[in-house]
């Protein structure tokens, strides 16, 4: 499989296996067939593993855990996340340890080779601090700069982690600034599809601007992971979940019939265009794949097999959706 530089990791492959369908958030799956998922992506040539304990409350880093035991193919590497949000300041460090002890036992590894704050990181004193997913899901930047960072920095020096990386959907803004700041991440994971949406993700106003925040990742060293490449189904012929009308990928589905036109014009799945657009972005190192079993991982493996898109093709998906 063809390789590109992820800052800090160096070359890797330019696809990595996501553990949110292996934690069956897309959909059900089993986990003998997860495991076996594992087992043939790497096989396939994808050496790059991005778990998090919310993937099924710990479910895809036991996947991923149960598909190699503690032998490890050498060569790929393995990432998760933690939720810290808006906690009590005090607490924080002993929280982010207590949670990377959890995931490291679930993967059965020693350590990993990026550990993200899966949290969306927020402006200070910004109302959305308020809100009723705050507790979780956002943490202001005085609580990352003053006790996230550095205990990230202490885990990498005591070898848990190797490198430590931010979850790009955010106050954008704000990201653009953590990006610009001292020490700086290694990796940024960033929203990489051709409606520039975090759908049910989404927790401030106003546009996302994941294409700035690539060009600042990758001016300054940043490696950068495309994610939802298609938008938690929204762009795939058909959603395989069940999902209320006001949904925030449904909504995002229903945008996109152009874009499904488009594709069968072309003679490929939605999923394979998006997946071929998220290669083609300028900036993009690799695209984290969503999938919960090996048909939907041989689908991208031929999608990517198949290169990335042409300047004409890109214009067109874009046109979709004016």
């Amino acid at each position: 499989m063809q390789q590109r530089t992820l800052g800090p990791l160096g070359p890797t492959s330019i696809l990595t296996l996501g553990g949110g369908g292996l934690g069956q958030l897309w959909g059900e799956t089993t986990r003998d067939e997860c495991v076996a998922t594992v087992r043939e992506a790497v096989d396939g040539g994808i050496d790059l593993l991005d778990m998090a304990p919310r993937y099924g409350d710990g479910e895809g880093e036991e996947v991923v855990g149960a598909a190699f035991g503690r032998q490890m193919p050498s060569h790929v590497r393995v990432t998760t996340k933690c939720f810290v949000g808006n906690m009590a300041t005090p607490g924080i460090e002993a929280h982010i340890r207590s949670l990377l002890e959890a995931s490291l036992k679930r993967l059965r590894v020693d350590a990993v080779d990026v550990f993200f704050l899966h949290s969306n990181i927020s402006p200070d004193g910004d109302p959305m601090n308020n809100s009723p997913d705050a507790p979780t899901r956002l943490t202001p930047h005085a609580a990352f700069a003053e006790f996230v960072r550095p205990t990230f920095e202490a885990l990498v020096k005591e070898g848990k982690a190797k490198n430590w990386g931010i979850t790009g959907i955010g106050h954008p803004d704000t990201i653009l600034q953590v990006l610009g700041e001292t020490p700086k991440p290694a990796i940024v994971q960033c929203i990489a599809n051709p409606l520039d949406s975090a759908g049910s993700l989404t927790f401030t106003p106003g546009p996302r601007k994941p294409r700035e925040i690539m060009a600042k990742a990758k001016a300054n060293g940043v490696g950068v992971m495309g994610i939802r490449a298609v938008q938690a189904g929204a762009l795939t012929d058909k959603i395989d979940r069940a999902l209320p009308a006001d949904h925030a990928e449904v909504v995002d589905y229903c945008k996109a019939a152009a874009y499904r036109a488009l594709a069968k014009e072309l003679g490929m799945s939605a999923a394979d265009l998006g997946h071929r657009y998220a290669l083609s972005m300028p900036n993009v190192d690799t695209v984290v794949l969503g999938i919960k079993n090996r048909e939907e991982l041989r689908q991208c493996l031929a999608a990517a097999e198949a290169g990335p898109l042409s300047a004409d093709v890109m214009a067109r998906v874009d046109a979709s959706f004016t």
